[in-house]
């Protein structure tokens, strides 16, 4: 799945997300996610997570 759609993420779900900093690399960050940020049921970049690191980023890929 990739991430565009709330209803697909739940708090415990392992993602991959891309990171403000690290929007112009791509690079990837896999992490446990913790708080939904965004409201809308659905964005075009992915909902934005707070993940149980602290990390904040766009779902581009959620492992389950």
């Amino acid at each position: 799945m990739d991430g565009m759609k709330r209803a697909d993420i739940r708090p415990g779900v392992t993602v991959s997300v891309v990171m403000k900093k690290d929007q112009r690399t791509g690079a990837l960050t896999k992490g446990i996610v913790k708080d939904i940020l965004t409201k809308s049921p659905t964005h075009p970049h992915g909902i934005k997570v707070r993940l149980e690191s602290g990390d904040v980023g766009r779902v581009k890929e959620i492992m389950g």
